[in-house]
């Protein structure tokens, strides 16, 4: 026998004596949804849902009674329909956004198109591409336009023929203003002015112009009420004096009564009611954790009620008894133990449309008929994941160093029994206002599929959690916000939880910093560490808000600092070598959010410092990957890099 053969041979052995290492099946975490939202019409003859393909959304429009496709409209690559209205039972309004990444939070460009439910008369009426702008083939406009963006403020329910919409000048640092616009000419005619900068608009039941609210330059946010069209605005709160924000929400159906939600000093927001007559304000819903999202009546103009994103998903009404409190807590019993939520309804609020997800689905569409109280499914939105195979999350309280109270969530693989387990500590991006909350969760559903413990934690600085704890995180970039993430490590490891030598750190974007941060904070605490479209040079960073404007300068001032030795001290490439742990860095060449540079300039500080590091860099990608095949890519990287350092499953082939 050859030494091929008896090397065949022996490594067959070998294959024989090692049990085969645990694989996950990638395909349902990487495959895009089937659908994104859905609306349906005023009166209820067609729905229009987006759908993502290649990473970007279209529209298409359905007829309701046989699900036929009459009308379809999508973008090149890196645009997409961020947004879409029914403005009357023909037509919808569509606003578009830009990513160059997954991880990017939409942004719109300002621009509105609109298009008939037979695909007709598609015209884009208001943006800076108006003049002879082709998508597609489809869409030509020759109308002439200054440099504007444009978003929906109404839909003025009770006109067929107009909406509300606020516009700005192209320019750094705007001022707003309020128009009139016809959904099928474009033209347009002024009804209000902002009385500050960079402004939000909200109308009453008649849809008159009411609530202004915005920041200038300091990014302090002012809030002021007119009685009417020809008043004049008058500033009712300023932060920069009371030190909350108030942001306005809607109005009561007969226009008596403002509902706000309101900050506080200390712990979570509140929806408070403001009399328009006598001026008094009363607290309506307050909740002792999190702060409140308003829930609209299924016109979507009238506050009704208010959900709180706590360790359980719960709602609140306004007025419990009413008819839309008795009707909407009959939809959620007929859930029990998930989320419901009235994606839209038709004009006279027979027929609804439900979106139900918890935190092992993704979500579901099903139409709701409000006089003979039954549902239909329609469709899901990922036909892929089996709820029955997907890991229940479960909430954790954590107290830091410093006393704070932390919220977060664990997941752990199903069938386990939570003890000894490798575990990878998931810190969110933003980093400040964005929160976790109990939901789907891709990326944690497919670590607890490959055997892993999953901690995700709320760190200070995040939202949903009041004005006091978003504002602890202020320039704690390295700072209480890291010591946060290793507090809620070492919890785990107390509490029994997480296997002490076997705890890697992951993280896109912030998420991303805080991974390298955390390895160089502590390098006895993680086997490794996983940086995703990270930024880790914070005098790079400062620099390139710089060139945003003066109000991403005063962001940058508040939030980050100025003090460079001390952005210098909290930069993972400056700390290269106080790191002993591994490292793999994922990066997309054409972020604009995260610069590749920082990828690179980290991956040679590594090197520098003779720390193992492993790089996956896709030159066409921006901020987070969105091809199939380069997450594939990516989470395929992901699950052999963690199974080297801490065990846990690997892609299968």
């Amino acid at each position: 026998m050859g030494w091929l053969a008896r090397l065949a041979l022996i490594g067959l052995a070998f294959a024989w004596a090692c049990p085969a290492r645990a694989q996950v099946d990638l395909a349902p975490f990487v495959a895009e949804d089937e659908f994104g939202s859905l609306k349906v019409s005023p009166t209820g003859e067609y729905y229009a849902a987006t759908v993502p393909v290649d990473g970007q959304y279209g529209l298409v429009i359905l007829r309701r009674e046989d699900r036929a496709i009459t009308a379809s409209f999508r973008f090149t690559r890196g645009t997409s329909v961020h947004d879409f209205w029914w403005v009357n039972p023909e037509r919808v309004l569509i606003a578009v956004s830009e990513t160059f990444g997954s991880r990017d939070d939409p942004l719109p460009t300002g621009e509105l198109y609109a298009m008939n439910a037979d695909g007709s008369r598609r015209d884009l009426l208001v943006g800076w591409r108006v003049q002879n702008q082709r998508v597609g083939t489809n869409i030509i406009s020759s109308k002439r336009e200054g440099q504007v963006a444009a978003s929906l403020v109404d839909t003025l329910p009770e006109d067929d023929r107009n909406v509300l919409i606020a516009v700005r000048p192209l320019v750094n640092d705007p001022a707003w203003r309020v128009e009139r616009m016809d959904v099928y000419s474009g033209r347009r005619t002024r009804v209000a002015s902002a009385p500050v900068t960079r402004a939000d608009f909200v109308t009453d039941q008649h849809g008159v112009v009411r609530f202004a609210y915005g920041a200038n330059t300091d990014n302090v946010l002012r809030t002021y009420l007119r009685d009417g069209d020809d008043a004049e605005w008058r500033l009712i709160n300023d932060e920069g004096a009371s030190g909350r924000r108030m942001v306005p929400l809607g109005f009561s159906a007969d226009n008596a009564i403002a509902y706000l939600r309101l900050e506080h000093a200390e712990g979570p927001d509140s929806v408070v009611a403001l009399d328009i007559a006598s001026g008094q304000q009363r607290e309506v819903v307050r909740d002792a954790i999190v702060d409140p999202l308003p829930i609209y009546d299924h016109r979507g103009r009238t506050p009704v009620g208010a959900r709180f994103l706590g360790p359980r998903p719960r709602t609140v009404y306004f007025e419990p008894d009413s008819p839309d409190g008795r009707l909407l807590r009959s939809i959620e019993a007929a859930f029990p133990g998930q989320t419901v939520l009235v994606s839209s309804a038709t004009a006279d609020g027979r027929h609804k449309l439900l979106w139900v997800g918890s935190d092992v689905d993704p979500g579901s569409y099903y139409a709701f008929d409000s006089e003979r109280k039954s549902a239909e499914f329609i469709l899901a939105r990922s036909r892929g994941i089996d709820p029955g195979k997907m890991a229940k999350m479960r909430p954790v309280e954590v107290r830091a160093r410093d006393g704070l109270t932390l919220h977060g969530f664990l997941t752990v693989p199903q069938g386990s029994d939570g003890r000894g387990l490798p575990m990878v500590v998931l810190p969110h991006g933003g980093p400040y206002g964005i929160f976790d909350a109990w939901g789907y969760d891709t990326e944690t559903q497919l670590l607890a599929a490959a055997g892993y413990a999953v901690l995700r934690v709320n760190f200070r600085g995040s939202g949903n959690y009041g004005r006091a704890f978003l504002h602890a995180g202020a320039q704690q970039w390295g700072g209480a916000m890291q010591d946060d993430l290793t507090d809620a490590t070492r919890w785990a490891i107390a509490e029994g939880i997480a296997d002490p030598q076997r705890i890697c750190i992951y993280g896109g974007s912030y998420g991303g910093y805080a991974a390298l941060m955390g390895v160089a904070r502590e390098p006895g605490l993680y086997r490794c560490a996983v940086g995703y479209v990270g930024v880790y040079d914070l005098p790079r960073m400062r620099q390139e808000n710089h060139r945003e404007g003066r109000s991403a300068r005063t962001w940058t001032r508040d939030w980050i600092g100025t003090d460079t030795a001390a952005l210098a001290a909290a930069s993972p490439t400056r700390l290269a070598g106080r790191i002993r742990a591994p490292v793999l860095l994922a990066a997309g060449g054409e972020d604009l959010v995260a610069p590749i540079e920082h990828s690179r300039a980290m991956e040679r500080a590594l090197k520098a410092a003779d720390v193992p590091v492993e790089t996956l860099y896709y030159p066409d990608e921006g901020h987070g990957f969105y091809t199939a095949e380069h997450r594939e890519g990516f989470y395929r990287r992901l699950l052999d890099f963690l199974h080297r350092h801490i065990g846990g499953a690997v892609a299968a082939p």
